[in-house]
């Protein structure tokens, strides 16, 4: 049940995280959005990354289990250790950046900043 929970958790801190980079997205554009830069896009986007995280933590308990090791952790101790964690183990590091590269891409594309100021609100 803890799992769940903490799982749960983590879930709606991804979705609230990408819910930061919509709105930032949409308080930032000012004009029109550049193609598949609508709020609507960047939401298809992380939702996909999200679904795809999903699945490979659940398909790699270890990743799962060193990643929920994390919470309650320091911010700068959670970094250190996930750092050590993916230098370690490089072909996790490869399969998480392939899963995060829709949502880097899309941040480039559309010059969707890593930290929105509306992000820091939610």
């Amino acid at each position: 049940m803890k799992s769940a929970r903490r799982f749960l958790g983590r879930a709606a801190a991804v979705v609230l995280a990408a819910g930061g980079v919509v709105l930032g997205a949409t308080a930032t554009a000012g004009a029109d959005p550049a193609p598949g830069c609508t709020a609507g896009d960047v939401t298809a986007v992380m939702t996909g990354v999200s679904a795809s995280m999903t699945t490979y933590l659940f398909t790699h308990p270890d990743v799962n289990d060193f990643l929920t090791s994390l919470q309650g952790l320091p911010k700068s101790q959670a970094k250190q250790k996930t750092q050590d964690y993916l230098a370690a183990n490089p072909q996790v590091r490869d399969e998480l950046n392939a899963i995060r590269q829709p949502g880097v891409d899309l941040r480039n594309r559309c010059n969707i900043p890593l930290k929105t100021e509306i992000a820091n609100v939610i």
